[in-house]
């Protein structure tokens, strides 16, 4: 069983006490109803070999070193290579390098310097593994959760956790839709890489906002296209073969979400195009990755003819 006792008592006195107290029934619920393939992950997760962090660098990257002879490292290998495919990462994890399908650093690199997270509790909608967790802790954050629904990268992310047991960082199988309303209890909420799933993009800026507390700042990252406040593609059907993408609006528009939905001090800190050198198959991801879902003959265009994905990070703030 998952112990979520430390989290309660990290969240006593706090606007989110309430919740917390009912999280422990509600995640032993969930992992009663599991998944197809969880008992095979929770195998994976089982084989992991007794290692001890020496060393823990979560501010370059996320790296743990300590002793490990190559027998270990082998089961270790093996045992997270049970967990794949892994999407967000890299993770070094006592020699072992898992090479995931994003380069995440990267994402990173670009939104950490537009941030102040130190002392700040983080949730990070849509967290993926967790890998951002851990980079929010690095920098400086005073506990993070993280909800992602998906059951592997909640078990890729007790990967990790078994050799991190200390840190205050906890994957929820949750979606936003599971918190109760106007929670107001975390200084800084990230989503990143959710809002053009979203069919109502602005009742996820409203449900983003009212997990604020009155002064909390919002990290919101998504895809986005070239234009005027006016400019919104809307896909026909796939998008960089993905189905369920539904708005990609112009910077200009999303600023303008942002706003109708009560936030200040919108800010566009970054736009950036995704390489094939961001995001590409590895030995940890073997399906098909950005290269397979841009024109072979045209890589400023999708498969599909459309805009090639172009992602901005904007920063704003709920009112005080």
């Amino acid at each position: 069983m998952i112990d979520l006792a430390p989290l309660v008592r990290r969240l006593a006195g706090s606007p989110l006490a309430d919740w917390a107290n009912g999280l422990q029934a509600d995640l032993n619920n969930r992992l009663e109803k599991g998944h197809g393939d969880l008992q095979r992950w929770q195998a994976a997760l089982n084989a992991l070999p007794v290692l001890t962090a020496s060393e823990v660098d979560l501010v370059h990257g996320l790296a743990l070193e300590g002793d490990c002879d190559d027998s270990t490292r082998h089961q270790l290998h093996d045992a997270l290579m049970g967990l794949s495919p892994w999407r967000k990462g890299p993770f070094n994890v006592f020699g072992v390098h898992v090479d995931t399908e994003w380069r995440s650093d990267w994402k990173w690199a670009r939104v950490a310097p537009h941030l102040n997270l130190r002392g700040k509790r983080v949730l990070d909608v849509g967290c993926g593994n967790g890998y951002y967790q851990w980079r929010m802790l690095g920098a400086g954050a005073e506990s993070v959760i993280g909800i992602d629904p998906n059951w592997l990268f909640f078990c890729q992310f007790q990967a990790l956790s078994h050799y991190l047991p200390a840190l205050p960082a906890w994957h929820l199988p949750l979606a936003l839709e599971d918190l109760p309303p106007n929670l107001q209890g975390f200084d800084t909420v990230f989503s990143m890489g959710v809002l053009y799933h979203r069919r109502s993009p602005i009742d996820h800026l409203f449900a983003l906002k009212d997990c604020l507390v009155k002064g909390g700042e919002l990290v919101l990252e998504t895809l986005v296209v070239t234009g005027d406040e006016r400019q919104v593609l809307v896909p026909e059907d796939r998008y960089a073969q993905m189905r369920n993408v539904w708005f990609l609006p112009s910077v200009a528009a999303l600023e303008l979400w942002v706003r109708r939905a009560g936030f200040i001090d919108v800010k566009c800190v970054d736009v950036s195009y995704t390489t094939t050198d961001e995001q590409r198959s590895t030995p940890w991801m073997r399906y098909q990755s950005l290269e397979h879902f841009l024109a072979p003959e045209d890589h400023t265009k999708t498969v599909e003819g459309l805009p090639a994905p172009m992602r901005a990070v904007i920063t704003a703030r709920k009112p005080a």
